[in-house]
């Protein structure tokens, strides 16, 4: 399981990495053929904002898997130990749940997208949407092992 564990953990972190670096080259370019060209390529800007789409996809899993998301400490600190484990278990359960419908719902959505082409890079917005689907997979992936660790407490 730790290996398990260890490769999804890469595979988040590199996607975001490739993604965030695709992001900064696109960006790069069109911001470089405002200046120095006639006119900028069009297709720059669309795939500036599917890099980021699948950016965030990636990192939110990390996010999940490191506990980054926001947190609301005072209610929380007021509670006594037996209501925190309740709600912390509780947070993971709905937590899941929500993840675990979204990607269900972002597999139909993919589906739509297959036949639909983007505008300037002319790919099948099935590529855009799946960036939902490894979201959902992903935070759901972690919701599940974060669930697991505070039941077995």
């Amino acid at each position: 399981m730790k290996s398990i564990k260890k490769k999804v953990a890469q595979f988040l972190k590199y996607g975001t990495l490739l993604s965030s670096f695709g992001f900064i080259g696109a960006t790069l370019i069109q911001i470089y053929a405002r200046f120095f060209m006639a006119s900028a390529p069009s297709w720059t800007e669309e795939a500036a904002r599917f890099f980021f789409i699948y950016a965030m996809s990636f990192a939110a899993g990390l996010a999940m898997k490191n506990g980054y998301y926001v947190h609301f400490d005072i209610l929380f600190n007021k509670m006594n130990k037996k209501q925190q484990q309740i709600v912390n278990i509780l947070v993971s359960v709905l937590t899941l749940i929500l993840f675990g419908v979204l990607t269900l719902y972002a597999l139909q959505f993919v589906k739509v997208g297959i036949p639909e082409h983007s505008p300037s890079l002319g790919v099948s917005m099935a590529i855009a949407f799946t960036s939902i689907v490894i979201m959902g997979l992903f935070v759901s992936f972690y919701a599940c092992l974060d669930l697991l660790k505070k039941w077995k407490r």
